[in-house]
């Protein structure tokens, strides 16, 4: 192989990113086959001269310098206060699993000392999480699960043999990763779904005039999620609530609005983030969509880029979707999911009118929101989207 050629395509929740081969030589040897799932930092393979061998000590050592200098590079990366690198030496705190609020993601000593507790308290759950588990085993009756395994075995064993057309692949990569999230996200938070529709004809013409008035300006051309974001951003400065992390028995509440966009890429989904919506104009929010999806759909967002929202929306309404259930992104406590807009005649008075309706499906955790105040924040986005000028000027 020749330096700088590709040998190696690495699949993650994230991104499908090629390798390039670090200088000339042959690939002595495969540590990590193809499909399978290897640890940051872990070595997946060796390059080095024709006719070179390998010794155990070469293994080690190049394990060692390959984990020092991936924990080196992240910490150095990371954006932290001095006061909040020296509390989290003395405390322990791993840098690089604390979220930080301060700007550009900057990690504070209240991040810290928000992740000490937090520790505090994790190490409380799993004594008691620990006492729950081993009162449920010695209640669960050990025969019928037996029972129920081998019926089940018998059953898969019985279609295999009948269904001799069948394609088996393990779930790799992004997928597993996305398979992992959503089961964990269903049985570990209490998730409710409510739907309303908005009347975006007046915001369809808004945006229509803005296209005549503007139609040499290239750089200034709205969209229906455009017109969303900036609704729910604006609706998530009034409630509070909802722009929430739950984590660890407890809720931490945003003031600032870190929004993720959801983005349907060729393996999976992605969700990158626009970190302090709210100091955003519609013109520039606009703008970091366009810029970001662009990115998210080339494989180029970075893991900064796709960490740390607040909330997340997300659309199906380019294949024709009206109402659905999307899936919480854990810890997040809220996320809105878009149809696609319909013309519906509507009884205006004595008259009937085409309207053009929007559904909107707001999925939260009951754990830590309430029906009553989701259905305001709800209200309050379809207020914003049927009365677009205030989304302008609010």
């Amino acid at each position: 192989m020749k330096k700088g050629e590709s040998i190696v395509v690495i699949s993650s929740d994230k991104i499908e990113k090629d390798i390039e081969a670090p200088q000339d030589g042959v690939l002595l040897e495969i540590i990590v086959q193809q499909d399978e799932t290897a640890e940051v930092g872990k070595v997946i393979g060796y390059i080095g001269q024709e006719g070179e061998v390998l010794k155990e000590a070469d293994h080690e050592s190049v394990a060692i310098s390959m984990k020092e200098e991936i924990e080196a590079i992240s910490e150095t990366m990371l954006r932290v206060s001095p006061a909040a690198r020296k509390l989290a030496h003395e405390a322990g705190i791993d840098l690089r699993r604390v979220s930080g609020s301060g700007p550009k993601g900057r990690i504070t000593r209240a991040d810290v000392e928000k992740a000490i507790q937090t520790r505090q308290a994790s190490s409380q759950l799993e004594s008691e999480e620990q006492r729950f588990t081993q009162i449920n085993k010695e209640a669960i009756n050990t025969s019928e699960s037996i029972n129920l395994k081998k019926k089940m075995s018998g059953q898969i064993s019985e279609m295999a043999i009948e269904q001799k057309d069948v394609t088996v692949k393990p779930i790799t990569g992004m997928r597993k990763v996305i398979a992992t999230r959503m089961f964990a996200s269903l049985h570990q938070t209490a998730q409710l779904t409510i739907h309303m529709k908005a009347d975006i004809t007046k915001l369809m013409e808004v945006n229509e005039n803005i296209k005549n008035e503007l139609r040499d300006e290239s750089t200034i051309k709205f969209t229906i999620t455009d017109f969303i974001a900036r609704a729910v951003i604006l609706s998530l400065r009034t409630h509070k609530q909802m722009n929430s992390l739950y984590q660890d028995g407890r809720i931490y509440t945003y003031d600032s609005v870190h929004l993720g966009i959801a983005v349907a890429v060729e393996n999976g989904l992605v969700v990158p983030v626009i970190r302090y919506a709210e100091k955003l104009s519609l013109k520039e929010i606009s703008q970091k969509i366009k810029e970001l999806s662009t990115r998210a759909r080339e494989g180029a967002l970075s893991s900064e880029e796709m960490t740390g929202s607040t909330f997340t929306i997300t659309s199906l309404g380019a294949y024709g979707v009206e109402f659905f259930t999307p899936v919480l992104n854990p810890p997040e406590v809220g996320i809105l999911g878009v149809g696609t807009a319909e013309d519906v005649p509507v009884l205006v008075g004595d008259i009937v009118e085409k309207r053009k309706k929007l559904p909107l499906s707001l999925t939260f955790d009951h754990q830590v929101i309430d029906g009553a105040p989701a259905s305001q924040f709800l209200g309050m986005v379809k207020h914003y989207l049927e009365n677009p000028y205030q989304l302008f000027y609010s």
